[in-house]
């Protein structure tokens, strides 16, 4: 069944005091390292439960990041990437279980609400790119865009600059793979359809569920899972290589869908696919928790102790290599069924993001430069 492997209906949220419509968060903990921690409690008016129920809709706020680098490098073993750029902190899809959640903490800010209201973004990304890879003994190795948030939530239709990270790529012949949940990605057709011809990006769209009613409040302000689908479509007409991420797959939750969830992408062209097991690292587990209780209370506790199953007994192991995939006999089953569905669909003769080339890059002269600003 769509919504999940133990057949309970999902509450809307119309039922559920306290939630903020179109944010997926039902709390705002305050930063880990903070030193106080505010506690709601009721003053004897017997008023908090109608307060909570009464939630106006949160806005979204825009604070100017000002970083001076727009590369993040990376050592860890178990990533196919070593260097990213991230245009936006913070990301309104306001994904429940997403795992850049705690990056909010190390701007005084909360990994709850304010992960998906109060944004930062960076007005100089492109220019500041440009300049690291014009850097003497820079070597390009491909960049990953959407990394930590993604790089087509909604605040990019207004600011773009996912954009211009994409012109700077574009001029220097520097491969890029890039990682969404959002259609918005159809808007840089123009720009992927050249890189595509010089094998120089690939686009994976993130898949969770085919159901929509668990979509909408798993990942509220993310593209429907149709229109995802369709995204794919568009891309690979295009000739864009695509892929899809069924990620992440939840014991209980989402992941008997795996095997439809690869049918439907490969349907729609993707022609490479991954998928990861639901990590809930630092703040995340006590807000997942609370997710879950509030919004699938009769299965919550059948779907923490498969978590803790595929964990060696915790919520997380934060080990490279297993901390994306998990261990246990339900996380082998999990590996096995997407290892058959791949090789069934083919989509394990995909090439991998290495093969992108490299070769290509080169810096541009700076009176090439001067012309496209004229």
């Amino acid at each position: 069944m769509p919504d999940g492997s133990l057949g309970s209906p999902l509450l809307t949220r119309s039922t559920l005091p306290g939630l903020r419509r179109g944010r997926g968060a039902i709390s705002n903990p305050a930063s880990r390292f903070e030193r106080t921690r505010p506690d709601a409690f009721d003053d004897g008016w017997g008023t908090l439960a109608q307060a909570l129920a009464e939630l106006p809709p949160l806005a979204t706020s825009l604070t100017r990041d000002a970083s001076r680098s727009a590369l993040t490098w990376n050592d860890s073993p178990d990533i196919g990437f070593d260097r990213s750029v991230n245009p936006y902190k913070g990301c309104e899809h306001g994904c429940i279980y997403c795992y850049a959640r705690p990056t909010h903490a190390y701007i005084g800010l909360s990994p709850g609400l304010d992960f998906e209201s109060r944004l930062l973004f960076k007005p100089e990304v492109a220019s500041l790119l440009e300049k690291e890879l014009r850097k003497p003994g820079y070597v390009p190795r491909p960049i990953a865009l959407g990394s930590n948030t993604d790089p087509y939530q909604p605040v990019e239709r207004t600011l773009g600059l996912t954009r211009q990270v994409l012109e700077v790529l574009d001029r220097f012949n520097h491969p890029v793979t890039i990682v969404t949940k959002s259609a918005g990605v159809l808007r840089d057709m123009d720009i992927l359809t050249r890189m595509a011809a010089r094998n120089l990006v690939q686009v994976c769209l993130s898949v969770t569920t085919l159901d929509n009613r668990l979509a909408r409040i798993m990942e509220p302000r993310a593209a429907a899972p149709l229109r995802r689908l369709a995204a794919m479509h568009e891309l690979s007409r295009a000739g864009i290589p695509v892929g899809v991420l069924a990620a992440p797959m939840i014991p209980g939750v989402n992941d008997a869908e795996l095997e439809k969830i690869l049918e439907a992408a490969h349907a729609h062209g993707a022609r490479a696919a991954g998928y990861v097991l639901l990590r809930l690292p630092l703040e995340i587990r006590q807000m997942f928790e609370d997710w879950l209780n509030a919004h699938m209370p009769d299965r919550a506790a059948r779907v923490l102790a498969l978590i803790r199953e595929t964990r060696a007994g915790r919520t997380y192991d934060s080990r490279f290599g297993t901390r994306q995939t998990g261990t246990g006999p339900y996380a082998d089953m999990l590996a096995r069924r997407f290892q058959v569905a791949m090789k069934r669909l083919g989509l394990d003769q995909a090439r991998e993001n290495g093969s992108l080339d490299c070769s290509r890059f080169a810096v541009p002269r700076e009176e090439e430069r001067q012309l496209e600003l004229l």
